[in-house]
């Protein structure tokens, strides 16, 4: 058995983090973002079983970095190296630090504590090959919106589309919504989801392999839906997420680039969801709306 893993690290200097990490995963490699805080700079790094699909990663990102670069994206290196699997996490556990999300709602890695107050949930979430932290842009404004979300009247149940990681849908779960649906394209991203769901010991929500198009056919409709997804899927699969969501409910469109928000926002809003807020940070605006 191979206990190697055959990394290509590139060296990202860019001005705005999150614009390679959204490029690396337009190419749908396995790959892991880290912030290294003390040099201002990110390490994006993507993984390979065997070394004949390394080359072939390597020769696919420096391709795509060629075209990464005229949109402000400047990757300083670009360096193939090998790495146990079991020292993986330890490499990487000095970029990981606590999240507050708010006072009700932390993310976490397993080796660090907090103070747990009463009312607090806890995420917990550990580095993975589709490890998501909620230091994304996008994703911690969902977070947020699934925080204060929480509790309201009319308020229960909650669809992760597109779960990734599962953090979503594990800080949906920890503050109460019940049910929780989560779906994604990917099977390594429900697998893991499912293992991070087991590691809060939430036993009670079960991801599952499917796209917009096989959820259609669902006929369960929710209080909050979650699309933190690319904004032109968003706009492609608008007819499907519509019917996702109960009337006089909400949607969280997440994962879109600034430049592109007011057009997926017009996309929804001839569909019948008015809008209730928007957030930018960065080069990233996501929103919250509610079907009429």
């Amino acid at each position: 058995m191979n206990d190697m893993l055959y990394c290509i690290k590139l060296v990202d200097d860019s001005e705005n983090f999150d614009l390679a990490a959204e490029m690396l995963a337009a190419l749908e490699l396995e790959s892991s973002s880290f912030e290294d805080k003390e040099n201002k700079r990110v390490c994006h790094t993507i993984y390979a079983a065997d070394p004949e699909t390394a080359a072939e990663n390597l020769a696919l990102v420096t391709n795509a970095v060629k075209e990464w670069t005229p949109l402000g994206v400047r990757i300083s290196a670009i360096e193939p190296f090998e790495l146990k699997k079991e020292d993986w996490a330890e490499v990487w556990k000095k970029y990981f630090d606590v999240i507050p999300v708010s006072e009700t709602l932390v993310i976490k890695p397993s080796w660090l504590d907090v103070e747990r107050k009463p009312g607090m949930a806890v995420v917990e979430i550990d580095p993975g090959m589709s490890f998501g932290t909620g230091q994304h842009a996008t994703t911690y404004y969902c977070l947020k919106t699934i925080d204060r979300l929480a509790g309201k009247p009319g308020v229960k149940s909650m669809l992760d589309a597109g779960c990734g990681s599962g953090i979503l849908t594990i800080a949906a779960a920890l503050r109460g919504y019940d049910p929780v649906d989560a779906f994604d394209n990917d099977p390594d991203a429900v697998r893991i989801a499912a293992e991070n769901l087991a590691l809060n010991r939430i036993g009670t929500v079960s991801p599952v392999v499917g796209d917009a198009a096989v959820w259609q056919g669902r006929a369960e409709q929710y209080d909050l839906v979650c699309a933190n997804i690319l904004g032109h899927l968003l706009v492609a699969f608008r007819n499907n997420i519509v019917n996702w969501v109960r009337p006089g409910s909400y949607l969280t469109l997440a994962g879109i680039l600034s430049t592109e928000f007011d057009g997926v926002a017009a996309a929804f809003i001839e569909l019948g969801f008015e809008e209730l807020d928007r957030e930018t940070l960065r080069e990233w605006t996501s929103g919250l709306f509610r079907k009429r």
